[in-house]
């Protein structure tokens, strides 16, 4: 895959000395989604407020489509998007001036026919000369989405952008990012929310303190960081599993009607035959049995309470 952001060895350093990046490398691909976790406080905001020219950076180096972030500043601007976290938009001014406006601070030339299939595509078209002041704060956060595409950039940065909607404006912009993705608009995406990078995401980037700990494709991180559960439902309530079976470490629910056994997916010595084969020859009465795997949140809680 191409390569379209590359960061490497980026540290930042505030003047309190708080050390916000700690020695930063990332490829980001070409036309991916990029779901990046972290608690408040991680890092996530600076990280991307960096490659957008926002925040200076202390050390590294950071090339936007092969272009450097410091010496060619206007290049790289040019070629991304940002949504903040912030709803930063002019009260009285009506969303067409909003969008026009930011299109021409990029020094973009004017082209009423994109705008307008924007403002089409994120459902504001029938808003266009609606004051910003009007509209509801989902709408706005569409106006957001709009002023960072005015200029048709290769790339866009999400930060929280589904923070404080309500779940159905949130899966309606999960549409427009998967409309985005299909149109080549390599999208970077920064969430408290894990089902949003669950649904969202071809790989997860988790930083926590600065550090990234890890860059995976989601269903690789699922597969080899995941665990899953066999848990089996008795006929008749268990007072203590059976020996035959301590060397699984099973344990057994507190009103005896399940017992569980939890195992790491990339695990090869484990055995689900064997181990069911020991449960049927224990004796139990087994009414039903089923297998749950981790989720992402799961898998993101653990990664950050080890590091």
């Amino acid at each position: 895959m191409q390569t379209i952001i590359s960061i490497k060895n980026l540290s930042k350093v505030y003047d309190s000395g708080f050390n916000a990046l700690k020695s930063i490398n990332l490829d980001i691909n070409t036309g991916e989604i990029l779901g990046l976790l972290g608690p408040n406080g991680a890092g996530k905001t600076t990280l991307i407020s960096t490659i957008c020219g926002i925040v200076s950076p202390t050390s590294g180096e950071v090339t936007v489509d092969g272009f450097d972030i410091i010496k060619d500043f206007r290049k790289t601007r040019s070629i991304i998007g940002l949504v903040p976290q912030e709803l930063t938009l002019g009260s009285f001014d009506t969303v067409w001036g909003t969008v026009r406006f930011s299109r021409g601070l990029f020094g973009a030339k004017r082209d009423d026919a994109y705008l307008e299939e924007l403002l089409k595509d994120l459902s504001l078209f029938d808003k266009k000369d609606s004051e910003i002041r009007m509209l509801s704060g989902g709408m706005k956060r569409r106006v957001l989405i709009a002023k960072a595409l005015s200029h048709n950039p290769k790339i866009l940065f999400l930060d929280e952008p589904t923070a404080g909607v309500d779940v159905e404006l949130r899966k309606d912009l999960w549409k427009i990012v998967n409309v985005l993705k299909s149109k080549g608009v390599t999208i970077i995406l920064t969430t408290h929310y894990i089902e949003e990078a669950e649904e969202l995401a071809d790989r997860i980037g988790v930083i926590s303190n600065g550090e990234l700990l890890l860059v995976e494709k989601k269903a690789h991180l699922m597969e080899t960081l995941g665990k899953k559960q066999l848990i089996v439902e008795l006929k008749e309530s268990l007072s203590k599993v059976p020996s035959s079976l301590d060397k699984h470490n099973i344990e057994i629910s507190e009103d005896g009607m399940h017992i569980s056994y939890t195992y790491i997916v990339k695990d090869e010595e484990t055995d689900m035959s064997e181990v069911l084969q020991e449960i049927t020859n224990s004796g139990l009465q087994i009414k039903d049995l089923k297998i749950v795997q981790s989720s992402l949140e799961d898998i993101f809680v653990d990664l950050v309470k080890e590091k």
